[in-house]
C-alpha cells in the first residue's frame, strides 16, 4: 500500500498541530482528515474508515484516553498513536494499556512522527511481529526453533531471557509498557526492577554495547521497544 492510499485521522483540538500534521502528512503522500474533540472524531471514524488515528490526550469533552477506551471496546483494532507532552508518563503508560499501539511527545520532529507511523502501519499490513524468523540488524530470532542468533553464532538464553525477547520480537517496533511485559511473563506479579534484571542480562548477551543498547532500547518511564532495522 502506497501513502497516497493511506488516510490519517488526526485528532487534535490544537489548531496550528493538525495545520503541522496536515501539511507534513501532506507532503509524504498522505491524505489526511482532521478532528478537534472525539464527537467528531468518532463521526469520522464511521463516515470515512482511515488507515491510522494520530490522538492527542488533552481533548475537550471526551479525553484521549476515554475515546480510545470506546473504539477498543467497540472492537475497533486500527492502529493508534499518542500525541502526548513530554511530562505525561502517567497518560502515555494507561494510553498504552488501553490498546494504542505508539507515542511521540511533543514537540516531536516529523521524520520521528513518519516512522512511528509506519512501524504501525507495517503490523496492520504485513503482521512483521508474526512472520517465524525475525532479523534486524545481526539478530536473528528464530520463533519455531527457539533460536536466536547474533553476528551468526547462536546465543543462549535461560528460559526467561527468551520470553522477554520473543514478546518484544512478536511486537517489534512497538513500545511494550513494563506493566504488559510482566502480565504476558510472570502474570502481573513480579517487581518491576526484577524485569530490569532480566532486560540487562539480555542485553549483555546480544548487544555489542550493553550500555548503550541499539536493538533493545529503554522508553524511560514506560518501557522497552525492539528495534526493526
Amino acid at each position: 500500500m502506497t501513502n497516497a492510499n493511506v488516510r490519517i485521522l488526526v485528532v487534535d483540538d490544537e489548531p496550528p498541530i493538525r495545520k503541522l500534521l496536515r501539511v507534513g502528512l501532506g507532503s509524504q503522500g498522505y491524505a489526511v482528515s482532521e478532528a478537534p474533540n472525539a464527537k467528531t472524531a468518532i463521526e469520522l471514524m464511521d463516515e470515512e474508515k482511515p488507515d491510522l488515528v494520530l490522538l492527542d490526550l488533552g481533548l475537550p469533552g471526551m479525553s484521549g484516553h476515554e475515546l480510545l477506551r470506546k473504539w477498543r471496546d467497540d472492537g475497533l483494532d486500527i492502529p493508534v498513536v499518542i500525541l502526548s507532552s513530554r511530562t505525561d508518563e502517567a497518560g502515555i503508560v494507561n494510553a498504552l494499556e488501553l490498546g494504542a499501539d505508539d507515542y511521540v511527545t511533543k514537540p516531536f520532529g516529523m521524520n520521528e512522527l513518519v516512522a512511528r507511523i509506519r512501524v504501525a502501519l507495517r503490523h496492520k499490513f504485513q503482521q512483521q511481529g508474526e512472520k517465524p524468523v525475525f532479523q534486524s540488524g545481526d539478530l536473528s530470532v528464530d520463533l519455531v526453533k527457539r533460536i536466536v542468533k547474533v553476528e551468526g553464532k547462536e546465543i543462549k538464553l535461560s528460559p526467561k531471557e527468551y520470553d522477554i525477547l520473543r514478546i518484544l520480537v512478536q511486537h517489534a517496533g512497538k513500545v511494550l509498557t513494563h506493566h504488559f511485559i510482566l502480565k504476558q511473563i510472570w502474570g502481573d506479579s513480579t517487581d518491576v526492577q526484577y524485569l530490569r534484571v532480566y532486560v540487562r542480562q539480555l542485553r549483555q548477551k546480544i548487544e555489542k554495547t550493553p550500555d548503550q543498547p541499539h536493538h533493545i532500547t529503554t522508553e524511560t518511564g514506560v518501557g522497552y521497544r525492539l528495534r526493526v532495522d
